[in-house]
Formats: structure tokens, sequence, C-alpha cells
């Protein structure tokens, strides 16, 4: 073994072994307040070490409470520090509170249901929600426009989670090739006459593995579930049948699409930052926020707005019951879609957007509209009107997250008080692994460095920082650009000192601790369709990776000569 396989060995070694003490992340948190070294900043620590977590978890802030946009960064910093911690000791059932708020939103669904069964006889059906319905349904008529059975054949993929059928590692679209058969009654309904001909290879595999010539398996519906959220509550989604997903995201994609016709891109989410910090200086848009807002999707108000063609293909394809994994008990969803289904994403969008076009188009106020999902950027004058046509189509506005007045400005994970990023660093889990060590460094670094507005960094985390370097082994204290990720210590250029490359090579090399995934090989014919479908070179491999397992690696990267030293921090 040579002496570079035998030193990488040996890091390994050092990685595996090491455990952070249960103190350190107590320490980190006690550094890390003390640098912002505020009242606010105090409570936390106090709250945190005197173990009054219920009360640590309701602590509040109100960007109105301030004038100077400095001591509210700091206060907003302290605040949203263990707002996400899952370590904390709390006196509530976070699977209830998640249920208790899923049961209540489901009502509200119900309320909704009854309300455009009939709207006539509903007592918010006048005035101006009377000509925004009918606005909002050509609206949405003319971004959609029609669609083929080849582009629904053609956009069909999978995602990247689990399925009612297919779970644990062996999640991968190779696998859900080769044994995906999950299906509910009416997508099977649609789908079921041609799909042997639209999909002829993938179906005979299927009646081959089956043994059968049912290459389906019926499902009733979707899987509910609650996954992690924050320190308060879990979330409730749904795990759909894998077929049922298959097809949820060709809409996705296809109304993604449309929307980006008309100037909406959903893959990006900096647009919506960008109109956040111009709403914050010169308060003339609006963030609009909703509490679950895809939760509140109910099927009779999608029915009300959605071409007939397309509710009728949306329908099929969602799920209309669910099964509660907990007790196996099934219920009949008011809501039209779930989180989990593979186009609320893109249904909420389209309904937000056409929602504000149309406000502005009868207002006739100028500004950008922006949506990624349910965060909504528009015309501050428009805001008070889109809230009240929101809560007719079913929708709670969040008063906490949406802004309209002062200073603050908050969409799509930025924030900003007069122009100033107040982004703050969140604490999800306790330190345990060097990677989490990593993690937390470099979010105080990158704080730091927003602190000083991406000039240096704030001296005051300084101590922070040096703390948590001095508990990574030494050994492991890897330097890595920013644009590395968490495989090392972010730092600049000249901390840096990486070695230059040689024999003619324009660039310098880093070592970092980074993971690979584990993969297991597969051969047959769902590997050939998932090399047809990808169309990727990337995928022209026999093997997939486990869902969720990786195995540490040292690497040793290239970086060129040309590179931005910016990304050195």
């Amino acid at each position: 073994m040579s002496s570079m396989m035998r030193r990488s060995s040996e890091l390994l070694e050092v990685a595996r072994l090491f455990r952070a003490g249960r103190s350190s992340t107590d320490a980190a948190i006690f550094d890390f307040l003390s640098s912002l070294g505020s009242p606010r900043a105090l409570t936390v620590w106090l709250l945190y070490r005197y173990k009054e977590h219920d009360q640590l978890t309701a602590l509040d802030i109100d960007p109105d409470w301030y004038d100077n946009k400095y001591r509210f960064r700091v206060d907003f910093t302290a605040t949203s520090f263990l707002s996400k911690a899952s370590f904390l000791r709390t006196s509530f059932d976070k699977k209830q509170v998640a249920f208790d708020k899923f049961r209540k939103f489901e009502t509200l669904c119900r309320q909704t249901n009854n309300r455009f069964m009939n709207p006539s006889l509903d007592p918010l059906y006048k005035g101006n929600n009377v000509w925004l319905l009918h606005a909002i349904k050509r609206k949405i008529a003319t971004i959609l426009g029609d669609f083929t059975a080849d582009e629904f054949v053609r956009e069909a993929n999978w995602g990247p989670g689990v399925s009612t059928l297919i779970k644990g590692e062996e999640v991968s679209g190779i696998n859900k090739f080769h044994a995906e058969r999950g299906i509910t009654h009416d997508l099977y309904s649609l789908v079921g006459s041609w799909f042997p001909e639209a999909y002829p290879l993938w179906h005979s595999h299927l009646t081959a593995l089956s043994g059968t010539e049912h290459w389906s398996i019926p499902q009733v519906g979707n899987v509910i579930v609650t996954v992690p959220k924050n320190s308060k509550a879990d979330r409730v989604i749904a795990i759909e049948p894998g077929l049922n997903l298959w097809f949820q995201k060709a809409i996705g994609t296809m109304i993604r699409r449309r929307l980006h016709r008309f100037g909406i891109d959903l893959s990006r989410q900096s647009v919506n930052a960008e109109l956040a910090r111009s709403g914050s200086l010169d308060g003339q848009l609006a963030t609009a926020d909703f509490s679950s807002a895809s939760d509140s999707i109910s099927t009779e108000m999608v029915r009300e707005i959605l071409p007939h063609q397309w509710f009728l293909l949306l329908d099929s394809c969602r799920s209309k019951v669910g099964k509660l994994q907990s007790d196996d008990s099934i219920i009949r969803w008011e809501k039209f879609s779930s989180m989990g289904n593979g186009f609320t994403f893109e249904l909420e969008s389209l309904i937000f957007y056409s929602a504000a076009k149309v406000i502005q188009e009868m207002t006739g106020s100028e500004g950008k509209i922006y949506v990624h999902g349910d965060d909504v950027i528009l015309p501050l004058s428009d805001f008070a009107l889109y809230s009240e046509f929101s809560t007719f189509l079913g929708f709670k506005i969040n008063e906490e997250k949406s802004c309209y007045s002062g200073h603050y400005r908050e969409s799509c994970g930025a924030f900003w008080y007069s122009g100033l990023d107040c982004k703050p660093l969140y604490l999800k889990e306790r330190l345990h692994h060097v990677e989490s060590l990593y993690r937390l460094a470099n979010g105080v670094r990158n704080l730091a460095h927003r602190h000083r507005r991406y000039d240096g960094c704030d001296s005051r985390f300084l101590d922070c920082w040096r703390h948590l370097v001095d508990r990574i082994p030494e050994p492991l204290r890897f330097k890595v650009p920013r644009s590395a990720g968490d495989v090392g210590l972010v730092v600049n250029f000249d901390e840096a000192r990486p070695s230059r490359a040689r024999y003619g090579i324009e660039g310098y090399f880093y070592r970092a601790l980074g993971t690979s995934a584990i993969k297991r090989s597969h051969d047959g014919v769902a590997t050939l369709l998932q090399r047809l479908w990808v169309r990727s070179e990337l995928e022209y491999n026999n093997s997939y990776a486990l869902r969720g397992r990786t195995r540490r690696i040292i690497t040793d990267t290239l970086v060129a000569q040309w590179y931005n030293l910016g990304e050195w921090v």
C-alpha cells in the first residue's frame, strides 16, 4: 500500500473513532450566543441552560419592535438559532401537534368544498371575489392551454423518495423500474388500457416479474405519516403509490414549463430573495406566506378554477383516500393533494401566481409578481385584496411570516431588514461527528462573512469559530473553499495554503473528508430502462446508490488557476 493510501486510511480511522463530547453542544451554544452579546441572546441561553425549552420554542421576535436594523439582526439571529433544534426537551407531543394541525386544515378544506359546491349561497361570494373567481379561471386556462397524451407520457419520471411499496435503502430509479407496481384504481382506469403500448419493454418486464398478466398492484390510496419539522411540531405528509407518483411528476413538469413561459422559473429561489430585499428597501413589494398551503388546496376549489380536462387529469392521478400508518384507519381526503404528491408544489404555485395577476389586472397596480410555492411577492397595494381573495379560495395567510409593513421582508429563506441581510444560523442536531463540527463552524464563518457584507468576517464570532475548530482532531482540520461544502473548514485562500499542482497543471489541490455513496450492482431490464429514460452519461452504469448509505473518503480536489478566489472566504 502506498504512503498516500496509508495516510488516507489513518485519517479515516481518526474520523471513525472521533466523538464530540456531550458537553460540546452546550459549549458551542454558549460560545455562539456570547458572540452576539445581546440581552435576547442571554435570554435564549438561560432558557436553554435551565431547560425551560417550552418557553424557548415559544420565544418570538417582531421586526416592528426595532428601529435599528443591526440590533434586529442580532436578536433575530439569537432567537432563530435553536428554533429548529431536535434535541430540545419539550413537554408537548410533536406528533400530536402535527396531527391536530392536520385535522384543523382538513376541516378548513371541508368548509371550502361546501362553499364551492354552491358558491352563490356563501356569504363570501360577493363583491370583488365574484369578479376575481371568474378572472382566475380565465387566467389559469390561458396559462395551461392544452396538453397531449404524448407530453403526459414523455414527462413522467421518478421522484427521489419512497413509495407505498418501495422503501428503505433500496429506493432508486432502477429499483422502481424493476419492482414498482403500486397504483390507485382511478389512475389504472386512465392508463391501464394504453400503458402496454406506451411502455412496452417496462410492461413486459413487470408482467414477467409477476408471472401473470397483472402488471400492477392496486393501492387504496396514500399512506399518512409524520416527519420531523422543527422543535415545536412534526410535519404530516402522505406517501404516494409509485405509479401515481410517476405520472404526478409528469403533471408537475407540465405545469412548471407553462409557468416558465409566463416568467415564473420554479427552479430558482434567488428571484424571490432579491425581490424581498428590494421590498425591504422601498416598501413597494409585500411578501405573502401561507399556513399549511399544501394542506389547504381543497378539491372543489380546484374543480372550480381549473379547465375541465386538466382537472380530470390531475384528479385521476391523485390519491383520494389516505391510510394512517399508526392504526391503518382510512380517511377520505377533503384536500385535493397533499405534501408528498408529485404536482402539489407546481399546482399551488399556479394558483397563487394566477390570483396575484388577476388582482393586479383589476387594480392596475405596478410592481413585480413572483411565486415559489407558497412564497409570494406582490405589490404592497394589492396585499389586502390578495389576502381577502385567498381566504375565499380556502387558504389562510400566515400573518407571522407575511410582510406588508415596516422594513422587514422574508421569502424563500431570505431575510432582509432595510436591505440588510439578516439570514440566521440554525443548530438542528447535537454535535457528534466531525462533519457536524465542520457544518457548525462553517455556518458561523459564513454568518460572520454576511455580517461584514462579504468583505472579511465579523471578529465577534472569531472565538466561537476557533473553539469549534479546536474540537476537531488536528489531522482532520482540512481547509477548503466555500463551494466544497461541509467537507472541511471553509477559509480564505491565504489560510488554506493549498498545494500547487504539478506537471504543467495550472491550479491547486485541497484535501477534504468527503462521502461516497454505497452502491449495489443491478443487471436486467430495469437498468436498461433507467439508462434510456434518464438519457445521461452519468447514469450509464449498472449500479445504483443505496438511499442514506454512504462511506467516508479522503479526497484531493483540483481548483483551477483561474478559479474565483472569492470562493475562499
